[in-house]
């Protein structure tokens, strides 16, 4: 078969889909991928060998209504784009996982009766895949809860999000020797995403002496790149400090650096929410405000419900609270054995492979 995925706008859209055709490909199928010519998927895509094609796509500003001409216009002339790409590579399904470029491909192959997959991460649909879900063959979703913005739930399946197989390959040992931690240490890892979480970085840094006090504690910090000479300058640590307490302003090597860790202090977005429950990290999730719809704070409430992570709001960070959650992960194995045990419900592992299903199962049906 041939299978063309689409997605655009962030590595959140663009991990998954990566995931997902790591499966489709070693079953033997042509996977395709349609995106935007200056989003991080044209360098994503291409970096994993994966055929890429792209097509002009953009979002509008809801208090400028006239950009939403400029939006349309482009989603018409690559939906015509998609169609003429459509008629040359002849796909059997067609999958989505959000970003505005996938409207025009979506319309496309819905015009060509190409069957339409759309794959959600988070708990609150975006806008591309609200559209498309509408009519979709199948609807992939990661947490239940976002079946909520379709009026047809039938063909809702809960997929979980895909993460990619090097994650789940990365060993303990592995992560451990590339960062210099011995095997019995402890290990925190704060990360806040790829840009960082100033809040976090604060509240963090705020504990250095208390942090540094608990024996073996190893800290690795991730700061984001804008944040690593702040940072730096707020912890000043002195030369055997820096031995226990890493600091990077960004790691490429995620997927050996979470297997090294015995918890974590991230935000919730999709895929490091993904990353966390796969490997079964215990977490304190601190969701990004400003999300669309606080979808990071519905996404960490599914972890929180479930027992596998503790929660608190972004404004409230620096505050006693945050501490207190924190110690008792670090101090209480007991803590940590039961969000870890809880997180293994979330069956990330598979979620790739489920998702593979669903997208053969739709094409087959066409």
């Amino acid at each position: 078969m041939v299978i063309v995925l689409s997605g655009g706008g962030t590595a959140g859209h663009i991990n998954p889909a990566l995931a997902v055709a790591e499966v489709l490909e070693s079953r033997g199928h042509t996977v395709l991928f349609a995106g935007t010519p200056q989003g991080v998927e044209a360098r994503l895509v291409r970096e994993a060998g994966i055929p890429f094609t792209a097509f002009e796509a953009a979002g509008f500003d809801r208090s400028h209504p006239a950009s939403i001409i400029g939006a349309v216009a482009k989603i018409l002339k690559s939906t015509r784009a998609a169609k003429k790409w459509f008629a040359d590579v002849k796909p059997d399904v067609v999958v989505g996982f959000g970003g505005y470029v996938s409207i025009p491909v979506g319309r496309a192959a819905e015009m060509l009766n190409i069957p339409v997959v759309v794959h959600e991460q988070n708990s609150v649909m975006g806008m591309a895949n609200k559209y498309l879900g509408k009519r979709a063959r199948a609807v992939a979703l990661t947490y239940e809860v976002a079946a909520s913005a379709l009026e047809d739930a039938s063909r809702v399946v809960v997929t979980g999000n895909p993460v990619r197989a090097s994650v789940l390959a990365a060993k303990r040992s592995d992560g451990r020797e590339m960062l210099g931690i011995p095997e019995d240490a402890l290990m925190l890892l704060v990360f806040g995403g790829s840009l960082g979480a100033r809040h976090i970085n604060t509240a963090v840094c705020a504990l250095k002496e208390r942090l540094l006090a608990v024996e073996n504690l190893y800290v690795v910090h991730v700061t984001g790149p804008k944040e690593l000479e702040a940072v730096e300058a707020k912890l000043a640590l002195s030369d055997e400090e820096k031995r226990r307490w890493m600091l990077f302003g960004y790691q490429d090597r995620m997927g050996e650096t979470l297997a090294a860790c015995d918890m974590v202090v991230s935000r919730a977005g999709a895929t490091s929410l993904a990353e966390i429950s796969a490997l079964h990290i215990p977490a304190m999730l601190v969701p990004f405000p400003f999300a669309t719809e606080d979808h990071q704070t519905t996404n960490a409430k599914a972890y929180v419900a479930g027992k596998a992570a503790y929660m608190l709001p972004d404004d409230q960070v620096e505050g006693d609270r945050f501490a207190e959650l924190l110690f008792s992960m670090i101090e209480d194995e007991a803590v940590r054995e039961r969000m870890r045990e809880a997180s293994k419900a979330f069956k990330t592992k598979d979620a790739a492979t489920r998702l593979a299903d669903v997208v053969i199962a739709a094409a087959e049906k066409r």
